[in-house]
């Protein structure tokens, strides 16, 4: 990563806000417009869908040193359709846009860094289609497993589940084989 000057260390500063968020508390609902790209600082956060039948589909989870946000709502400033939601208390930074792209007016290193932020979540994002499309249950949970082993201490079966796209009684199949093999 990019090393900072004093400068952009305090514009950076100046820019992130900080909060506390408790368990089970939102970042963002169905319906609001995302205001801020969140950094986490400590704690974890899942981010999901509920659709027409009320069934939850989570999409992301973040933990500390990961950033979390609905970035279609962030930059087309419409409603969003994704909730997120702490799963343990925690502390974030948030940035605005204006704040953000003031940075990336003012201190053209920070266009740099947050396109790489960026580029990251997209590669993740594709990885994740097309492992949904073209890899069994089994398949997407020793990739969880193997990537995200971190997880399975702090995050319940159940919302594993939601984000392998199985329900928790699968999983718990799933895991059963693994373990006698």
């Amino acid at each position: 990563m990019l090393s900072l000057t004093k400068e952009e260390e305090l514009a950076v500063v100046s820019c992130f806000k900080h909060r506390k968020v408790k368990r089970r508390h939102f970042l963002l609902e169905e319906g609001q417009v995302s205001k801020f790209n969140t950094f986490v600082v400590k704690g974890c956060f899942k981010m999901y869908f509920v659709d027409e039948k009320g069934k939850q589909h989570n999409l992301q989870f973040a933990i500390e040193n990961w950033w979390i946000g609905d970035i279609g709502s962030f930059h087309s400033e419409e409603p969003s359709r994704l909730y997120i939601e702490a799963l343990e208390d925690s502390i974030v930074l948030e940035i605005s846009k204006e704040d953000q792209l003031s940075l990336f007016v003012n201190y053209p290193k920070f266009n740099r860094i947050f396109r790489v932020f960026t580029e990251n979540a997209l590669v993740s994002s594709q990885r994740r289609i097309l492992q949904n499309i073209s890899s069994t249950a089994e398949e997407r949970y020793l990739d969880f497993l193997k990537r995200h082993p971190y997880f399975f201490e702090r995050i319940s079966n159940v919302q594993i589940a939601s984000y392998l796209g199985v329900t928790p009684e699968f999983l718990s199949t799933i895991r059963k084989k693994i373990a006698t093999n």
